[in-house]
């Protein structure tokens, strides 16, 4: 936590600590509460809709906006700002709010509201920006750090840049407490699982290019303020530029859950429908009758579901594809088997009957992968 060094000799003049002078000229840091309150909102909000208290699955934090390269790639680049709202678990969340209080207190009242608004914003996008670029299509992310990050990189150079007018004792301990609190945070990304270090890397290099531009500073400095805001907007852009193309559409993959989740119940309706009719067999007037009913409540439902399914388009790479792929041959078999059925009873050929019954039975023995409760193979949070 950024606080001023502890009262003692080791500050040599009377002039008050940093952050009651900047109290004493902003009393109050509305945006740095209005963010924090917005988070904790969302999260509590997320608990009665299913969310986990410590944990929360893939699947509720992509309906409710986490950043997954194949849906924002696929049109929905409103997840690059509604991920900086999504936290997986309480630990997550009262980590990032604790340093977000911790800094956000300081840099609001060192840049003002509105440019610490913008870079809160700024460092926030960027650093999904990216993570989408680097991270691919594996992992699904959320949290606020990334903007908290790029806090702490405007902080950095706030520091920096009024270091002559600052207690030397204080500037170590807050400019070296952020910049410590940074590379450690960084460091242990690269050896923790789950963490998103490209957005950590990428907001605190925009919140200190965004500092840069944003600092309040006289004409002298005027050119690097320029060309900081140069860096800055060249590499939002080479960023948007770069996004690779997603190895599968999200949109799509959610159109194949929903049509094999509704085959699947046709399926037991059409399987239980076909088990009733041949344990009455012998209530059937003829063998044309029973093969009648057969062709009309088994094979016809049986080949629209395999021409239903068969028209789905869905990469190869996409979570429900082989489930998708296993579901087409089993409809293909179960028509057969059922139109062989009709064939051989019409035939009254026994022969053919048993052999249509036996390839009946060989259809459920197929792998079926339900898709429903698969999610993205991994999670990538912002502690």
């Amino acid at each position: 936590m950024l606080h001023p060094p502890p009262a003692a000799a080791t500050l040599p003049t009377l002039r008050p600590p940093l952050i009651e002078q900047l109290e004493l000229q902003v009393a109050r840091v509305p945006v740095t509460q209005v963010l924090i309150a917005a988070n904790l909102l969302v999260f509590v909000v997320m608990l009665g809709f299913g969310a986990g208290i410590w944990h929360t699955s893939n699947s509720i934090q992509l309906d409710w906006g986490a950043n997954f390269g194949p849906a924002t790639k696929d049109g929905e680049w409103w997840r690059l700002g509604s991920a900086l709202f999504l936290h997986f678990g309480l630990f997550h969340l009262a980590m990032n709010m604790l340093s977000l209080w911790d800094g956000g207190r300081l840099v609001e009242r060192m840049y003002g509201p509105a440019r610490f608004s913008l870079i809160y914003l700024v460092s926030g996008l960027g650093g999904n920006l990216l993570s989408l670029v680097t991270q691919g299509d594996g992992a699904v992310s959320g949290g606020a750090s990334g903007a908290i990050f790029g806090v702490y990189g405007a902080l950095m150079v706030y520091l920096w840049r009024e270091r002559g007018d600052l207690n030397p004792a204080e500037f170590k301990w807050l400019f070296w407490g952020a910049a410590g609190f940074s590379v450690v945070t960084i460091v242990l990304g690269l050896q923790i699982t789950g963490i998103d270090n490209a957005a950590h890397i990428g907001g605190l290099l925009a919140g200190i290019l965004s500092g840069i531009a944003l600092a309040r500073t006289h004409a002298p400095r005027e050119r690097q303020r320029w060309l900081a805001a140069g860096v800055l907007i060249s590499s939002l852009v080479w960023l948007i530029t770069n996004i690779p193309a997603p190895r599968y559409r999200w949109s799509e993959e959610l159109l194949a859950r929903g049509e094999i989740s509704e085959f699947l119940g046709a399926d037991a309706r059409i399987s239980a429908r076909w088990g009733s009719i041949l344990s009455r067999a012998g209530e059937h007037r003829s063998f044309d009758e029973l093969a009648g009913r057969i062709e009309n409540e088994v094979s016809g439902p049986y080949a629209s579901s395999f021409e239903q399914l068969t028209r789905i388009r869905l990469d190869a790479a996409a979570p429900s594809a082989a489930a998708l792929e296993s579901l087409r041959k089993y409809a293909e078999l179960r028509r057969d088997a059922s139109r062989a059925l009709v064939e051989g009873l019409r035939a009254k050929d026994r022969q053919r009957i048993r052999a249509a019954l036996e390839l009946a039975t060989q259809a459920p023995r197929l792998s079926l992968p339900s898709p429903h409760n698969e999610n993205p193979p991994a999670e990538q949070n912002r502690p």
